[in-house]
């Protein structure tokens, strides 16, 4: 993994974003798939965006009575970009991604909380979208901020599966847990769709999207539209809605032109391809939700036959 940030990253953004927002960065292949909340008219897509929450450090959110303050900035000057930058206007805060897998469980990658101690400093976020055009949210409401009651498990391999799963310090009532790909398996070509928040952006939802190379063992290689801030993604199968893994690592994000920056743009098969961490890693921590639980009891015909006998006596 290269690192784009050097002095620079270190005055910007004022140490505003954690270490791992720098060191987990990515990049856009092919065309710009990133929208906004507002974008999107996809029911299944909206909901699936309403379980991501955005991880911002804890002295980055302050709660006033119903409303919680996030500290952000505007991007395009944090980060020293130019001007025809997509979301240039825009605000960044969130140094990564997480995703809700169960009443008062979150998943994430293991670089974004490496401890318990960061786990405990930092704060989890949902709503932080954009849900009306030009709008630029610096608050949420209180109700939708979370702390970390338990580091409940995490690995973290250079070349392997990164993941975590926190354990939030309440149930998560409004925002429904995502069902995962419990088959541990993923195929070359399969379309994928991920949700969560580029460069410390709003939640943003990208697809246009495929694996390239599901060998590895503890991830795949698939060509996202991703960037730092992503790391902790859900990564959707396009077809099923169903999470196939967590984004962890990939390209560069941004180049040099002239003395402002751009995103850093790779054929759909070039360039090295961002790195996920296989669902099969960290499903066996997860457990199945009702809804889960009730597709396999459908799927059990002679269960449901003596079901219905037993309802009929």
């Amino acid at each position: 993994m290269k690192r784009i940030f050097g002095a620079f990253a270190a005055v910007a953004l004022c140490g505003m974003l954690s270490s791992a927002w720098a060191q987990h960065i990515e990049v856009i292949y092919g065309d710009d798939d990133r929208l906004d909340i507002y974008q999107v008219n996809n029911a299944k897509l909206l909901k699936m965006a309403d379980s991501t929450a955005a991880l911002f450090e804890g002295y980055n959110v302050k709660v006033e009575g119903a409303k919680a303050l996030l500290t952000t900035r505007h991007y395009g000057d944090a980060l020293r970009l130019c001007k025809e930058e997509p979301f240039y206007e825009q605000r960044t805060g969130a140094f990564c991604s997480g995703s809700l897998v169960g009443p008062d469980l979150l998943m994430t990658a293991g670089h974004c909380v490496e401890t318990e101690e960061a786990c405990k400093d930092a704060k989890f976020v949902f709503g932080f979208g954009v849900k009306k055009k030009g709008e630029l949210p610096e608050s949420v409401p209180a109700t939708e901020v979370y702390g970390c009651a338990k580091l409940v498990g995490r690995a973290q391999v250079d070349d392997g599966a990164d993941w975590a799963l926190v354990k939030l310090d309440r149930r998560v009532l409004s925002h429904t847990p995502l069902k995962l790909n419990r088959t541990g398996k993923i195929e070359n070509k399969t379309l994928l769709i991920v949700i969560g928040h580029p460069a410390g952006l709003p939640t943003k939802i990208a697809g246009g999207a495929s694996v390239r190379d599901a060998s590895p063992d503890g991830y795949f290689v698939a060509n996202l539209d991703t960037y730092g801030g992503n790391s902790g993604s859900a990564v959707f199968n396009a077809s099923t809605g169903l999470v196939e893994g967590i984004l962890v690592r990939g390209e560069n994000d941004y180049v040099w032109k002239g003395d402002c920056r751009v995103s850093n743009k790779c054929p759909a098969d070039g360039c090295r391809g961002e790195d996920v961490t296989k669902i099969s890693a960290v499903s066996s921590g997860v457990p199945k939700t009702m809804a889960e639980s009730y597709e396999e009891v459908k799927l059990d015909t002679a269960f449901l036959q003596l079901l219905d006998g037993a309802l009929k006596d």
